[in-house]
């Protein structure tokens, strides 16, 4: 296992050699310890299936459907989650990389010791979606997505694009978001509530607080 340290959260995260690892491109049930690439699972339906230290790289995943199982010990990257369905899935030890979750909507989700670098997560939803320990976003774009009824406190959400993300009754006290872009953010203020910013980023706020209190600013 290896550490990796973003501001003040750090992610416990797998360090596999692919070599060791058995190659294949069927999904016909658990995986452990496999190495998967360029594989086709477009439209795939998974119930409680797990996925245990093993590299996925460049698989298609778009439009599938995940009830229940788990992701653990993984390194994902280049892998397309676009408009796939993820529902009370748990997800652990997972490094995930370059990774589109273009419409993805995840549901009932636990997270722990997760990072996502590089990944878009455009319209996506995250509705009940918690982080049970240290769980880290950098350089990640969530334009127009939602987030509902999340409890994602100390997360790390680090020069990430958050444009126009709605954020409905979440829990994000702690989470540090220095480095974001928060223009055109759509949340009421207490989903913001213990939040660390930046300097840089306090006129987005000041933009933020007019919008959420209905305020009329006039020039004399």
């Amino acid at each position: 296992m290896r550490t990796t340290t973003i501001g003040d959260v750090k992610v416990l995260l797998p360090d596999l050699e692919p070599d060791d690892l058995d190659t294949t491109t069927d999904l016909a049930g658990d995986l452990t310890e496999a190495l998967v690439e360029g594989a086709g699972w477009h439209g795939s339906q998974l119930e409680d299936v797990s996925i245990r230290s093993s590299v996925i790289t460049g698989v298609d995943l778009s439009e599938s459907t995940w009830e229940a199982g788990s992701l653990f010990s993984c390194e994902f990257t280049r892998t397309d989650f676009s408009g796939a369905t993820l529902t009370g899935t748990t997800i652990e030890r997972c490094a995930i990389t370059g990774s589109r979750f273009t419409g993805t909507r995840l549901t009932d989700v636990r997270l722990k010791d997760v990072l996502f670098d590089s990944c878009r997560f455009d319209y996506a939803t995250f509705h009940r979606v918690t982080a049970a320990g240290s769980v880290a976003f950098t350089d990640c774009t969530l334009t127009n997505g939602a987030w509902s009824s999340c409890r994602l406190p100390r997360i790390a959400l680090r020069s990430c694009d958050l444009t126009s993300l709605e954020l409905d009754s979440c829990h994000l006290d702690g989470a540090d978001l220095r480095g974001s872009r928060l223009h055109g953010l759509k949340t009421k203020l207490d989903n913001l509530h213990g939040v660390i910013l930046g300097e840089d980023q306090l006129p987005d706020l000041t933009q933020l607080t007019v919008a959420a209190l209905d305020l009329t600013v006039r020039n004399e």
